[in-house]
């Protein structure tokens, strides 16, 4: 089994900081890969468009390295993960971009989606923390 864990920020403010995000993937409970980047800074960067473009670059990872296992995402977004399992609305512009692109990514798997607490999201959490400081440094 996969299991992908996801995040995202944005700071030092929320719109309009430094959006990135971080993921890891597991099979069967030991790390097979990691990932985190600095998407942008100022005008358009949300936290919740960092959340979705961590989603999306673990998604593309899956599709690209042609994973058929059974996948569990897990994230501490209740927006991104009811978003994705079809429980709320998709309203925001943001939303409206991702939701649908991320499913394309992920057709034909077997995928289920599942909030968790920021606690046991830290690692994900780190990551996204490591791609700011990365950006920041290289201004």
């Amino acid at each position: 089994m996969i299991t992908v864990y996801f995040d995202g920020l944005c700071y030092p403010k929320n719109p309009c900081g430094v959006a990135a995000y971080g993921y890891l993937i597991y099979r069967d409970g030991q790390p097979i890969y990691k990932g985190f980047r600095a998407v942008g800074e100022g005008k358009g960067m949300t936290n919740n468009m960092a959340e979705y473009e961590g989603l999306m670059a673990a998604a593309q990872w899956l599709r690209d390295e042609g994973i058929e296992e059974k996948i569990v995402i897990k994230g501490d977004s209740q927006l991104v993960i009811k978003q994705m399992k079809g429980e709320w609305k998709i309203n925001s512009a943001t939303s409206k971009k991702y939701v649908p692109q991320i499913r394309r990514l992920l057709q034909g798997k077997e995928v289920s989606f599942s909030w968790i607490p920021r606690e046991e999201n830290e690692e994900a959490d780190q990551l996204s923390r490591v791609a700011y400081e990365r950006y920041k440094s290289q201004r």
